[in-house]
């Protein structure tokens, strides 16, 4: 008879010492996710965690209960109904709450009011045209590669996939220049931490210009199509859905160009002659969003054999649920059922053009530099801490120097100094001419 040996915690994990939730953060997690994953299955298809220091969740990691809470109107969105922090048990600074605090958008709507808000969201969305979303992306894949070709060396997280997604939002939302520098300012403050506080109001003050702009003067973007829609926002609305699409759809998107590269360049390039076949194995394998999708029961109940209270926040781990199903003998390859696009009514809305813009991201790049490869060891790269996303710190990569057209070969010891110089003057400008500008310009050359 097979004898299983109860689990232990992940060397280093602080559980050793804790009768406590498993800390999904620091740089231990973050070095090898699955080991915690793989503990945290013993204790059944849910489990307690650790966001951060005293901040105390359920996780799913079962496919099939992840499913069923998705799906279940008996769990709610609402963060007001968060019992431990109404309670002041969580404090206000933790540094989770920010993504996890409710705000008038759809994300943390339910019912009625989610519906209204989530139809304007989804049909506008809805209408971005693929061809066009195609050639917005190829524009700016091009303009940025035109940035480093010449190098034969890059980070592709600094120099492409970080900036690559929010660039395309701008175009896609109508941003104009004076305008779409603060955008990228600020989501790129608050993700990285820089000033993350005064970077959320930076974005939310140049949202809310947007919106003033475009009641002013309409076009044809994603920002005019949700003012026009039936469901007549309010700006203040319209200022906290326009930010929870152009901020929360950045993060995602960027860690997906950057691990769908890291997947092709780290395994057998044959096998993904498709690109599309490494995105679906990105999202099954190694999702954007690791853990997230917070909801709060409405009453005390039983779920998945163990009971949970009212007002007890619950996050689905779409990447515990998706790698256990992946090693299924039911799954296969070219299954496209991966929870990293979340299900239920608060599915991802972006699902389609977020993955448009990989595909075309990674094509163009592997076109433009077919030898391109890593620079170091695989096992040398290291991932962002955090217990919701899933990211690579840096992405170095090297490939054979290619001069851009109408442009002079820089010597690299002068594009790294150019690079510093350029960083050091974002961050002196939260608003004067930055990269959205440069890249107008580039444009209408």
């Amino acid at each position: 008879m097979d004898v299983h040996p109860t689990p232990v915690p992940p060397p280093g994990c602080p559980a050793h010492d804790s009768g406590g939730g498993v800390p999904l953060y620091g740089p231990e997690f973050a070095a090898d996710p699955q080991a915690y994953y793989d503990y945290l299955r013993h204790f059944g298809p849910t489990a307690p965690v650790e966001l951060a220091p005293g901040v105390a969740a359920t996780l799913v990691t079962d496919y099939a209960a992840a499913l069923d809470l998705l799906r279940d109107p008996a769990f709610r969105k609402d963060a007001r109904q968060w019992r431990d922090l109404r309670s002041g048990k969580v404090p206000e600074d933790s540094p989770v709450v920010p993504l996890l605090a409710y705000r008038p958008n759809c994300m943390f709507a339910d019912g009625a009011e989610h519906q209204r808000l989530r139809l304007a969201v989804t049909e506008s969305m809805m209408r971005i045209d693929s061809r066009r979303l195609a050639q917005i992306t190829e524009q700016v894949s091009a303009y940025l590669i035109a940035q480093f070709s010449a190098r034969g060396s890059a980070d592709l997280m600094a120099d492409y996939a970080k900036q690559l997604p929010l660039f395309v939002f701008n175009e896609l939302f109508g941003c104009p220049a004076e305008i779409g520098d603060r955008v990228l300012f600020g989501i790129a403050g608050m993700f990285d931490g820089v000033n993350a506080a005064e970077s959320a109001q930076l974005l939310h003050r140049a949202v809310g210009e947007l919106v003033t702009l475009k009641r002013e003067r309409p076009g044809d973007d994603v920002t005019s199509w949700l003012m026009g829609h039936e469901a007549d926002l309010t700006d203040e609305e319209m200022v906290h859905q326009l930010s929870l699409l152009l901020g929360a759809g950045a993060e995602p998107l960027r860690n997906l160009i950057g691990n769908t590269l890291h997947r092709i360049l780290t395994h057998d390039r044959g096998a993904y002659q498709d690109v599309r076949n490494a995105v679906n194995d990105t999202l099954w394998k190694n999702p954007p969003i690791a853990n997230f999708a917070a909801h709060y029961p409405a009453d005390d109940r039983m779920f998945a054999g163990q009971r949970v209270t009212t007002g007890q926040l619950m996050l689905i781990s779409f990447a515990a649920a998706n790698f256990g199903m992946a090693l299924s003998e039911s799954h296969h390859a070219a299954n496209r059922a991966s929870l990293a696009w979340s299900a239920g009514p608060h599915a991802c809305p972006s699902q389609r053009p977020a993955t448009g813009i990989t595909v075309t991201a990674v094509d163009d790049l592997l076109g433009q530099l077919p030898d391109i490869e890593l620079a170091v060891p695989a096992r040398l790269l290291t991932w962002r801490p955090g217990p919701f996303h899933r990211g690579l710190n840096a992405l170095p990569v090297r490939f054979s120097a290619v001069q851009a057209m109408g442009q002079p070969a820089v010597p690299v010891p002068a594009q790294h100094a150019m690079a510093r110089a350029e960083h050091r003057a974002e961050h002196r400008r939260a608003g004067s001419a930055g990269k959205w500008s440069q890249f107008l310009a580039w444009l209408r050359k």
